[in-house]
């Protein structure tokens, strides 16, 4: 096959994927101003998305906050810096890690299932039985995820900047020896509150396009349970890699 023509074929297909994805959120959106409401379908799905998450979330931010602490240390011995250590451990924890890491481990977790478990009822023909009961299968389905992964992903990311800085104090205070005061003083100079909102906003963000993204996957799976299975993995893959895509963008908006 000609190698333009395969180029070209696969861009046109990332510009519809895209394109249909946007035009999904704005539907499940939408629908959330169109009764009826089901306020239980929010809340079930928030305890799914948020607190099922929540502690491979406190394990991904421990460690990497004790680990920033020990490669950060070892850069700023060589320019005599350590005071620094606690403002920059929260730093890049409330601004980038924080955020991303906390929506990889939802998508990973959360975002996975949410594709696989609306794929397997569009492959056994349940949305379409929800159609024939008038019920709206977007406003049902993906509503509900779309608003719980909004609220809960920013909480997450609040706590894992929280774990993330005490995981870096352990290692900073009890492990490298700094002063306790140097630590809080430092990150109390340096960290502003547009750094942790920006990773606040950056979650919010986050969450609505991991939904997005799996729920539409899962939405258009086609092809018995080796398509839903294929529909996974890409919602995965496009998911994460479109969370790192935009944390560069949005960081360049924000600073």
């Amino acid at each position: 096959m000609n190698p333009f023509f395969k180029l070209g074929k696969g861009f046109i297909r990332l510009i519809q994927e895209s394109g249909g994805i946007f035009l999904f959120f704005w539907q499940a959106f939408f629908y959330t101003f169109t009764p009826p409401l089901r306020i239980r379908l929010y809340f079930k799905q928030m305890e799914f998305i948020g607190v099922k998450s929540w502690l491979v979330v406190s394990l991904t931010a421990l460690f990497s906050g004790m680990v920033t602490a020990y490669q950060v240390h070892h850069a700023l011995i060589k320019f005599g810096g350590q005071s620094v250590l606690g403002g920059v451990v929260a730093l890049t924890l409330t601004r980038e890690l924080g955020p991303v890491l906390s929506a990889i481990m939802v998508v990973a977790r959360a975002g996975s299932a949410i594709t696989a478990e609306i794929g397997s009822m569009r492959i056994t023909e349940q949305i379409d039985a929800l159609k024939i009961m008038a019920v709206n299968p977007i406003q049902y389905l993906i509503t509900p995820r779309l608003w719980a992964a909004m609220l809960v992903v920013p909480l997450l990311t609040a706590m894992a900047d929280l774990i993330g800085i005490a995981g870096g104090y352990l290692i900073g205070v009890f492990v490298l020896g700094i002063d306790h005061g140097i630590f809080m003083a430092r990150m109390e100079d340096m960290v502003e509150l547009i750094d942790i909102m920006s990773g606040i906003y950056k979650s919010i963000f986050f969450g609505a396009f991991m939904v997005a993204v799996c729920g539409y996957k899962g939405y258009f799976a086609s092809g018995g349970a080796e398509g839903v299975g294929k529909a996974t993995t890409e919602a995965v893959v496009i998911s994460s890699v479109g969370i790192l895509i935009s944390d560069y963008i949005l960081t360049t908006i924000f600073f």
